[in-house]
């Protein structure tokens, strides 16, 4: 798996007991252009949210040794047509405090290896164009480039282009 990692964590399934820090890792993601949300979630959208996080479309978090949830990731439906039901998009959020520890890696290592677990054959990545940082993630993980959707948010009086990036089962890191 890809990536130096500085904090040992746990990745294990998110319960609905994780809801409160899922939500609070989430909103602070609000307050940028990580999201485009425009208003952070409550308590019960964090829960509904998460109830539909099961199965194969499954939530992760990393937990620390102090038992703080320090990130979370997801899998999601990428369209609801059946002929999608192979592709998944993923979602990988690190709470500000713990940037820059391994733990996005972490998150993202594990996420691909529940998506081939569970037979999904591709899984794209949808990313603020700013978002170096992901876009190097997820890079990190053998997904590629296949384009750049153009000013398609608004958010903070500024147009947004988001990056798509996508991992086939025969992705090898070393070849993005």
């Amino acid at each position: 798996m890809p990536g130096h990692y500085r904090v040992a964590v746990e990745i294990r399934l998110a319960n609905l007991a994780d809801a409160g820090a899922i939500q609070a890792i989430y909103n602070e993601a609000v307050a940028t252009t990580a999201t485009f949300d425009l208003r952070p979630r409550s308590l019960a959208e964090q829960e509904a949210w998460l109830t539909e996080r099961s199965g194969a479309h499954a939530a992760l978090v990393a937990v620390t040794d102090e038992r703080e949830v320090a990130g979370f990731a997801s899998l999601s439906p990428y369209r609801s047509r059946p002929a999608y039901s192979t592709t998944v998009e993923d979602s990988v959020y690190v709470a500000a405090s713990h940037h820059g520890q391994g733990i996005g890696s972490r998150l993202l290592g594990e996420l691909v290896s529940l998506a081939d677990r569970h037979g999904f054959h591709s899984i794209i990545g949808r990313i603020v164009g700013q978002n170096e940082a992901s876009i190097r993630l997820h890079r990190s993980h053998g997904f590629a480039l296949v384009g750049v959707e153009r000013e398609v948010g608004r958010k903070f009086n500024r147009w947004l282009d988001v990056v798509v990036v996508q991992r086939l089962p025969s992705a090898d890191p070393a070849d993005t």
